[in-house]
């Protein structure tokens, strides 16, 4: 990573003196097939050339390129020596002319990360698969760039590609004479450009709707896999929730969508969930399912589908000038993504998906010691690069939510027409945006965007109830805080709903109020004089982004009752505000697991029970007393296999609970009933063990020695394919021996020989809960290696070794004080490297207060 780094300032520098009018680049990747020549990385032939002005002639600046080596450099018709002008990164311009043309002849790595043009060799059929992958700044690793995202320009791609394959880039393709030439793009930023390559299976369709003008909008769309996974491709669901993303967009944006065709290519061993790369959208191709998922899996698949279909808008036609306002372009997305998903798709329930999943990432983002508001100071690339997090996303998306809600959904969806119409293909700040959202609704937007958008935390929401002496509410009030490092209070349009049992049971709503709560304490005037509440949920229908926190009352009736509410989003509301204060050590561990195996079996939202799950796990692993840990297993294990045993044979309900079964299967007995399930000795009726699910029982077998290596190598030869090989590989790394352990760290820290996918396999199944003592010695390991793998390794394997490998299972103070001794030791380190340890140590913390809490309450 050295020199790779770009700042704010130089790329400022450099906007107000370029000005790029358009790319040509031409790839020769028919080096990606056969023997790989001589020693060093795989490469390929990359000529770009840049027509650009500059506004000061004379001046110097400089182009972005990371190769092994440059053949050629020509500026202005003057050969440039490349041993003098390129350092690796960067190629200096001197003497700069006010019309610029720039040819560059380089060799370029194929990626093994994920990072540039990614290499991918099927295992299944010996086929090579391309992608390219570029955010924040990858495509440097493929032509050279000014890579920086206010330097927009059209693009012309040529690629050379061996003869049986299909290549696909953000225009309209055509071979001819052995070479596929793309249609010239709208001027997009460089991080956005793509081309795909190599013998993927493609299917087609297509999208008509007629405009307002009359005239009609054709678009092709293209949905495109590895042979190896067609026959498990749904493109049906594909299409049908792209034309119904494109149908919503075209009826809120008023804004034809402006690049043409739709691409849709899921591609391995991929990053990130997906990229808004215009017309050639790419996705990881986990999102196609080989085998039964739950509802909540495609409704996740619909979601990102739809999230990457409002970049087209918010980040591709109008994108963020730097990365401070990252926001712009990701928060929206996830709004609209959720906003349409429940507006366009069978997935009508999608806000409690949201409300549960999506804004449990920006709770614990921010309330990390590296929490920033949402719009962040962005000092260079690798600040970029990490924050991609819960607070640019979820709790951006979740303002939204609350800004809709503050000036009106109409008012807010002409602003973004205004917006897009005003800045189309151009660059945004900040208040290029509150200008428009301004002129639309009539409000300041000032105060809003101080309180919410430039400033870090998360409030705290607490009923208080005084009743009267017939029994009725007196008076309510909700009384707001925040924590001492962020103290911060804002505006908040809230519902609190009141709620009581029925004559039959089930606890329902019976009051409610919309109040804007401003300062530390707001009354409810309007529910004055209602009956006495049994539970008072003070953010009821999620309006607001806050932590919500009960009464005594209402924390009796649900550690009681919370089964019996009866409307899905309140429920969900309220197993997030649990799980908030067990992870502030607010309630014990045990208190939290006991009533997820005495209500989760009631839980009718799938993804709402797969959460619960998941927290549970958490719970288990991180926050329980550990002289406690071991009852609280025996307790879930036996929980999961009741719930197991009793859910209605084949439903998506039996599925997550043999899933989470498997999670938490310890005893020799729940082991021995997994192997029954694989070996077909043993049946649950209805329940189907398909290959997904042969593997997620395998990795606790291994991981308690109850599956070894021939076991696991028989499973690889029964599922030879590449998500096979990554199951294996997770699967070995779990085996309880000191030699894998071992094997499994030098293949990861020590070797850079395992491309990212088998990086993250390895690193999932080294870190097993079950083998705290056999992992201790890597904690010291750990300190002595992150800054030189930092140094020496790609960003993205940097981030996933420092988060993945850190010893947060060796939870002691020792750990914890190892932990303050590296970041008082290395003060100078990297900036995203001191961020990543510093989050790890937090969450470390965190885990020992909840630990502490959960021992307290042993003693009751």
């Amino acid at each position: 990573m050295p020199g790779e780094n770009l700042s704010r300032d130089e790329a400022r520098e450099r906007a107000a003196l370029l000005s790029v009018d358009g790319y040509e680049v031409s790839l020769d990747v028919r080096s990606a097939t056969g023997d790989a020549e001589g020693g060093g990385p795989r490469t390929f032939r990359s000529v770009t050339t840049i027509r650009f002005r500059c506004n000061e002639p004379g001046a110097s600046s400089f182009a972005d390129l990371i190769a092994p080596s440059v053949t050629a450099v020509s500026l202005n018709g003057r050969d440039l020596d490349p041993s003098e002008v390129f350092d690796g990164s960067r190629i200096l311009l001197e003497d700069l002319a006010a019309d610029n043309e720039l040819v560059v002849d380089a060799q370029c790595a194929y990626s093994r990360t994920g990072e540039g043009l990614h290499r991918f060799v099927d295992p299944e059929d010996g086929e090579v698969y391309l992608y390219t992958q570029y955010e924040p700044a990858d495509s440097r690793r493929v032509f050279a760039t000014f890579e920086q995202p206010d330097l927009k320009a059209p693009f012309r791609f040529e690629v050379r590609a061996p003869e049986e394959w299909t290549v696909w880039s953000n225009g309209v393709g055509e071979l001819a004479d052995g070479v596929w030439r793309f249609a010239e793009t709208k001027p997009i930023s460089t991080y956005i450009t793509c081309v795909v390559a190599g013998p993927y299976h493609y299917v087609t369709d297509s999208y008509e709707r007629e405009l307002a003008d009359g005239t009609r909008l054709e678009i092709p769309l293209g949905a495109m896999c590895r042979k190896g996974l067609a026959p498990h491709f749904d493109a049906d669901d594909v299409f049908l929730v792209t034309k119904q993303g494109l149908d919503f967009f075209h009826d809120h944006f008023d804004y034809p969508y402006p690049f043409g065709k739709y691409d849709q290519a899921f591609v391995p061993e991929y990053n990130l969930g997906a990229m808004e790369n215009p017309g050639l959208v790419t996705f990881r191709e986990e999102f196609i399912f080989r085998g039964k998922v739950t509802q909540a899996s495609y409704e996740g698949r619909a979601n990102v589908i739809l999230h990457e279909m409002a970049h087209m808008w918010f980040g591709d036609l109008v994108t963020m000038e730097w990365w401070d306002d990252l926001w712009l372009k990701e928060s929206f997305a996830d709004f609209m993504g959720a906003f349409s998903l429940v507006g366009a798709t069978r997935f009508t329930d999608g806000w409690i998906t949201f409300a549960n999943r999506r804004k449990a990432w920006a709770y614990r983002a921010d309330q990390l010691p590296s929490t920033h508001p949402i719009t962040a100071d962005i000092r260079d690339l690798q600040d970029a690069k990490l924050n991609f997090d819960g607070i640019t996303y979820a709790k951006g998306a979740s303002v939204l939510k609350q800004l809709v809600a503050y000036v009106g959904q109409d008012a807010f969806l002409e602003g973004a027409r205004r917006y897009f119409k005003r800045h189309a293909y151009g660059n945004t700040r900040l208040g290029d945006l509150l200008s428009v959202l301004e002129e639309t609704s009539g409000r300041d937007m000032a105060a809003w965007s101080r309180s919410w958008l430039q400033t870090a935390g998360v409030n705290s929401l607490t009923p208080q109830v005084l009743l009267g002496a017939e029994g009725g509410v007196d008076e309510l009030a909700v009384v707001q805080e925040a924590a001492e490092s962020h103290p911060e209070l804002r505006p908040h349009r809230v519902a609190v709903g009141l709620y009581r049992r029925t004559a039959e049971g089930a606890l329902e709503r019976y009051a409610r109020a919309e109040v804007d709560v401003d300062g530390p304490r707001t009354v409810v005037a309007e529910l004055a004089g209602a009956e006495a509440p049994e539970l008072v949920l003070v953010n009821d229908d999620d309006l607001t982004y806050c932590k919500t926190r009960f009464d005594e009352t209402s924390l009796a009736t649900l550690r009681e009752h919370l089964g019996s509410l009866t409307d899905p989003l309140a429920r969900a509301l309220c197993w997030s505000a649990l799980w908030n204060m067990t992870r502030d050590a607010l309630l014990p561990a045990r208190d939290f697991v006991g009533l997820v195996l005495r209500f989760a079996g009631r839980e009718s939202d799938i993804g709402v029970l797969q959460m619960l799950h998941a927290w549970a796990n958490s719970a288990l692993v991180h926050y329980a007393a550990p002289d406690w840990r071991a009852a609280c297993g025996r307790l879930l294990g036996e929980g999961a296999l009741r719930e197991l045993r009793d859910a209605a044979p084949g439903s998506e309900q039996q599925l997550a609970w043999a899933r989470f079964f498997a999670a938490v299967a310890s005893d020799e007995a729940e082991l021995r009933l997994l192997r029954g399930l694989l070996e077909g000795t043993e049946k649950i009726d209805g329940l189907d063990v398909d290959q997904e699910l042969r593997w997620t029982f395998l990795e606790p077998l291994a991981a308690h020695g109850a599956a070894d290596e021939g076991v696991l190598a028989a499973e690889l030869a029964r599922d030879d394919t590449a998500s096979g090989k990554r199951h294996q590989v997770r699967c070995l790394a779990a085996r309880p021996s000191a030699a894998v352990k071992a094997q499994a760290w030098a293949q990861v820290v020590e070797s850079d020989q395992l491309s990212n996918a088998l990086v993250e396999a390895t690193i999932a199944g080294f870190a097993q809960p079950s083998q705290r003592e056999l992992l201790a010695p890597y904690a010291e390991k750990y300190f002595a290696a992150i800054e030189r793998v930092w140094a020496e390794r790609s960003i993205q394997i940097g981030m996933d070794v420092v988060r993945g490998l850190f010893p947060a299972l060796r939870d002691s103070q020792d750990t914890l004080d190892a932990t303050d001794a590296w970041l008082s030791a290395h003060e100078d380190a990297a900036p995203a490297l001191r961020r990543l340890v510093l989050e790890a140590r937090d969450d470390l913390a965190r885990a020992l207060r909840g630990q502490a809490c959960d021992g307290v309450a042993a003693g009751r």
